[in-house]
């Protein structure tokens, strides 16, 4: 579990003065996170300071030539920051998620590049088809082989399709995916249920074994405790009626939760409430201690942090918090292995903290749901905004009036409306003709279509790098990207082509560890300087492959 030390922050001890009381000096000492430290106070002045073990030796007593030992802190290392239980359940080195960015954003050269790191990553399927989703299986599978690194896919619910949902599923099942991020759940369906006690089994001593492992990724404590209790026994029941569960698999799967690794998240890019994670993650905890004390669970349920975590702070904050680990996602989209295209990047590494906006979904645009997107570089927030402002005031395209419409097919179609929709309807009639006969009858709901068109488009444009449509890229993004371009503005990390997800995700936790360690020393009293906190990315020589 213990980590190479980093030449890279090692300070040499011939500059330091032991004890350490002045500042520079104290900043010397604070990042040796692998090394145990005492923290002295000086009895003539009452001044606390620090001290490597060793270099002060404490033989008898606590008291050395005017130097009271106070406390000896023991090494602190990034592996140890989050909940131990998910490092053994998972065999990962560090507590440690990417998220599923859609449509292969959150790629399979990620999951590879994060799972050999000692670190799971989720594929990002939502939106992609299956022989899409199969493919980049066979592609990670093949480049991990029997190394038992942890990976994991993304599992979209997906409420107008469930016959697709239930296809991704089956396709888990077959290639025996072990990890499902289930995400946009807001119940429970049976295609999520039959994944996560599919392969339930006991030992000898009534020991109950996963085969595979549901992280719900939420942000509202009702779907909390859907996945926190245990399946419905109606849903067991109906599994079992079609020969999707056996008896003894839906009797274990009563006993334990649905899910017990709980992705708590905050504001983050794409879908988003919005909440604080400070607010937020306190109250799904809470809800885990309650539901685990009402259903006597002998085994973890943990709890991850998600959504603002792009900086140090931010990872040690969510550690602090008590998450068992966290997860990233808008940062990651910057990096090399992303399914972004390298336009897409660059424009992500411009941004700030304010540079994101709320704009409508495509996915549920008719009911106004808006995703977090990145608006520094990019129209689409304003031109899809004044799509849903047309819609609502229109009841087809037919009362659109004429200079209105002539702008939209100028501007942001680039076509007529009567050529995007002979468009639409090709698409739908292979992926769900009921939408076009919806759409027949219903010409506001046809108009909506053709408006979508250009949301699931413009996503698609930034994935491709189309400069034809630069101005439009939908790039779903939360303000933590921004966090993470002024961390790293200075550093080697500035530059994204620099940027891979493995020396984002080491710099995050080491950068965590640190600023976990000087948050300690200050919580005994000892006068840490400000700069203790900022800690600056740097190559790292983990031995991580």
């Amino acid at each position: 579990m213990q980590s190479r030390p980093l030449s890279s922050i090692e300070s040499p001890e011939s500059t330091i003065i032991y004890p350490a009381f002045s500042q520079q000096d104290l900043l010397s000492v604070i990042p040796l996170v692998r090394e145990p430290v005492h923290v002295v106070q000086e009895v003539s002045s009452g001044r606390m300071g620090l001290s490597l073990v060793g270099q002060i030796p404490f033989a008898s007593g606590t008291d050395n030539e005017g130097i009271r030992l106070m406390a000896t802190l023991p090494a602190i290392y990034p592996e140890w920051l989050g909940e131990r239980s998910f490092l053994e359940v998972h065999a990962v080195r560090f507590p440690y998620v990417t998220g599923a960015m859609f449509r292969g954003i959150a790629s399979a050269d990620m999951v590879i590049k994060i799972a050999k790191a000692g670190m799971i990553g989720f594929f990002g399927a939502a939106g992609l088809c299956l022989t899409d989703i199969e493919k980049a299986i066979d592609t990670i599978k093949t480049a991990i082989g029997e190394s038992g690194h942890s990976w994991g896919s993304n599992l979209i619910h997906s409420p107008n399709e469930p016959e697709l949902e239930e296809k991704v599923v089956d396709l888990y099942l077959k290639k025996e995916v072990k990890r499902v991020s289930a995400a946009a759940f807001m119940t429970l369906t049976p295609n999520v249920v039959r994944y996560a006690c599919t392969g339930l089994s006991a030992d000898n001593k009534g020991r109950i074994h996963r085969k595979n492992f549901i992280f719900a990724k939420l942000s509202r404590p009702e779907v909390a405790r859907l996945f926190m209790s245990p399946a419905p026994k109606q849903i067991l029941d109906l599994l079992v009626t079609q020969g999707k569960l056996t008896q003894t698999e839906a009797i274990l799967a009563s006993k334990i939760p649905v899910a017990e690794d709980i992705t708590v998240e905050a504001d983050s890019g794409g879908h988003t409430d919005n909440r604080p994670l400070t607010a937020l993650f306190p109250t799904i905890l809470s809800l885990r201690d309650e539901i685990s004390s009402e259903k006597g669970y002998d085994r973890p349920i943990r709890v991850g942090a998600a959504g603002g975590l792009g900086t140090p702070s931010s990872i040690a904050a969510a550690f602090s918090m008590g998450a068992a680990y966290v997860l990233t996602g808008s940062v990651n989209q910057s990096a090399r292995e992303s399914g972004l295209s390298p336009e897409g990047r660059k424009l992500l590494a411009l941004a700030g903290v304010a540079d994101v906006t709320m704009a409508p979904a495509a996915d549920m645009f008719e009911l106004g749901v808006k995703v977090q997107v990145l608006k520094r570089g990019t129209m689409f927030s304003n031109r899809s905004a004044n799509l849903y402002t047309i819609y609502s005031q229109n009841s087809s395209i037919d009362t659109i009036p004429q200079d209105v419409k002539a702008r939209l097919e100028k501007d942001v179609f680039h076509a007529p409306l009567e050529k995007i929709w002979a468009d639409t309807r090709d698409f739908f009639s292979k992926r769900d003709p009921a939408e076009i006969e919806k759409a027949e009858k219903n010409p506001k709901h046809l108009m909506a279509l053709i408006f979508r068109w250009y949301l699931a488009n413009s996503a698609m444009w930034a994935i491709a790098g189309d400069p034809a449509h630069k101005i439009d890229y939908q790039i779903c993004c939360g303000p933590s990207m921004g966090a993470f371009n002024t961390w790293v503005k200075g550093s080697y990390l500035e530059n994204c082509e620099n940027r891979t997800v493995s020396d984002i995700a080491l710099n995050l936790l080491e950068g965590a560890a640190v600023i976990t360690r000087a948050q300690q020393f200050r919580s005994y009293g000892v006068p840490v300087p400000g700069e203790a906190f900022n800690f600056s990315p740097r190559p790292l020589s983990y031995n991580i492959e």
